[in-house]
């Protein structure tokens, strides 16, 4: 059976899922070609290139919006956290932070390296699942994108009271947390795979400012998907698990071992975007044949 392994020794984030695919052997190319049905390719451009984390070649995917955010106010404010795709000082993921209730992930300003900050559209649950459904993607694909979203919003609506219809996220209804959900979604699709295992999720220490305040890590939302998943401990303190690549280990990962029985066929490293002093801050998988 063709097996994908997170092997998550420094978190995981949804850029760096879709930067270890690629890294792996996906085609980026057919994904982004793919997202097109989402009819949203205005608001952003992708990037991927290869880049050397403490000595690992690895992939660093992000996305890039197109517009300035109409409203940088309360949500570009602190983050350093968050956003999964553009920082550069520590850590990695750290953005998709947490809170996907605000922020974006790939956009932080901080010390990120690209302009593409969030531009929260605000766009509710009910939104992106109608996004989904008309885009016409194949079964896999759509049904994977949505259980990936409930997960989030069903979680983001728990810690905020609030059903799931009425959720709105500022952060995963910001363009490249959609991009990241479905691109992974796209990716696993395309590569074959029929199994998703994962090692246990660190999720970092210390503490993160997000627009409700300064909150601990791993972040609310973070660990309300982590619910029934085996966290690992971990004394880096910055966010080492964003609420997106958490739902994406959670929904798809069929179980949570240590590294299992297989053939190894491609190994993939997905590069975060901050920097660690004595550890890479890569997402690594490995895909093959287990018997």
């Amino acid at each position: 059976m063709r097996t994908l392994y997170f092997d998550c020794f420094s978190g995981i984030s949804g850029d760096m899922v879709i930067g270890a695919l690629i890294d792996a052997g996906a085609d980026p190319f057919q994904m982004e070609e793919e997202l097109k049905k989402l009819n949203i390719e205005e608001e952003y451009t992708l990037s991927w290139e290869k880049v050397v984390k403490n000595g690992i070649t690895s992939t660093k995917f992000d996305v890039i919006l197109s517009r300035k955010p109409e409203y940088l106010h309360e949500h570009i404010h602190s983050h350093e956290h968050h956003h999964e795709h553009s920082h550069s000082n520590d850590h990695s993921h750290d953005h998709e932070q947490s809170h996907i209730l605000d922020h974006n992930e790939h956009s932080h300003s901080n010390s990120n390296s690209h302009e593409h900050h969030h531009h929260h559209d605000h766009r509710t649950y009910k939104q992106i699942v109608e996004i989904i459904n008309e885009a016409n993607f194949n079964a896999s694909v759509k049904n994977m994108s949505l259980a990936i979203f409930k997960k989030i919003g069903e979680a983001e609506g728990h810690i905020h009271g609030l059903p799931l219809e009425k959720v709105h996220f500022h952060e995963v209804g910001a363009v490249d947390s959609i991009i990241d959900i479905i691109g992974a979604a796209i990716l696993i699709n395309q590569l074959g795979i029929q199994s998703v295992l994962s090692s246990a999720i660190p999720t970092g220490s210390g503490h993160i400012h997000i627009d409700h305040g300064i909150y601990p890590v791993p972040a609310p939302a973070t660990l309300e998907i982590l619910k029934g998943v085996p966290i690992a401990a971990s004394d880096i303190r910055s966010e080492l698990a964003t609420p997106t690549g958490a739902a994406i280990a959670a929904v798809l990962a069929e179980s949570f071992c240590p590294l299992p029985t297989m053939t190894v066929e491609s190994i993939g490293y997905g590069a975060g975007t901050k920097t660690f002093k004595n550890h890479p801050n890569v997402l690594r998988i490995i895909i093959g044949e287990m018997q």
